[in-house]
């Protein structure tokens, strides 16, 4: 994409990317998130850590408009969630239903409905789009392809080039490593790195507290509340960990990778151990 390109973003100065303020959400008596208050600049690329249960998907439901909060409040560009139609979610690879059939085209294309509504056909502009999103994910060549066709790390890139389409300026992704080869996990952060450079935020959950602390602008680590947020250095402190996953814990460096150890807290967890929250 190039400087001028129309999926390069230009924000209102002063205004967050993503703002909660004071924000609670309970599930009867059970308090999915409490007292979070957060202010995401935009652009920037953060990593989202926590344990099991630390309420990242209720934050994306939130930032989304899938829910509201049971107190606070939860603004996106300075506008309500629901209210903001730039922003797209990545899911995790295990909630597409590969059985559906679907092109790879269409679901690109899929990127335009919000502009476009259901019942305006796309114009000449609209299909430029889609394929300009889909050569720069790598994905023009299999743009006639089933989506049940694809790879892990293809059907990744198929969901960001959709975004692409739809011009978000905030994307979601929920676990988007899980189950990716290297290789494929490299060429979506470049895409996503790319998209830094065109004004887009990034909200990336992952388990990999390794992969948080050297590729990404930010971490904001969680449970349940707002732990810490800012720089890998700032946030992934013995204090901070021991706060969000509880008991004393530390880094050991193994031949496998990293191993964050609850002393007395438990089991091991390795920092790119596949988790769901």
């Amino acid at each position: 994409m190039q400087p001028n390109s129309p999926l390069t973003h230009h924000h209102s100065p002063g205004v967050a990317a993503v703002a909660l303020d004071k924000v609670s959400v309970a599930y009867g008596r059970n308090l999915a998130l409490q007292d979070f208050t957060l202010t995401v600049e935009p652009g920037l690329r953060v990593a989202i850590v926590g344990p099991n249960g630390a309420g990242k998907s209720t934050f994306f439901n939130l930032v989304s408009g899938l829910i509201a909060p049971t107190q606070g409040q939860v603004r996106v560009h300075g506008h309500a969630p629901g209210e903001h139609l730039c922003l797209a979610y990545v899911p995790q690879a295990n909630q597409v239903d590969l059985s559906f059939p679907v092109s790879v085209w269409d679901v690109a294309m899929m990127g335009r409905v919000g502009q476009l509504g259901l019942l305006r056909r796309p114009k000449a502009a609209d299909r430029e789009l889609v394929r300009s999103s889909l050569q720069r994910v790598g994905m023009l060549d299999l743009a006639r392809r089933q989506i049940g066709e694809l790879s892990g790390g293809q059907r990744q890139r198929l969901f960001i080039a959709r975004a692409l389409t739809q011009r978000a300026d905030l994307l979601l992704l929920d676990e988007p490593f899980a189950g990716l080869d290297l290789p494929a996990q490299e060429q979506i952060l470049a895409i996503l790195n790319d998209l830094k450079q065109h004004g887009v935020t990034v909200l990336f959950a992952t388990h990999d507290l390794e992969l948080a602390g050297q590729q990404f602008d930010s971490v904001l680590l969680i449970n349940r509340r707002c732990v810490a947020y800012g720089s890998a250095s700032a946030v992934l402190t013995p204090a901070n960990l021991a706060a969000a996953y509880g008991g004393q814990v530390q880094w050991i460096d193994t031949r496998e990778g990293r191993v964050l150890v609850e002393i007395g807290g438990g089991h091991p967890h390795h920092a790119g151990e596949g988790q769901h929250d």
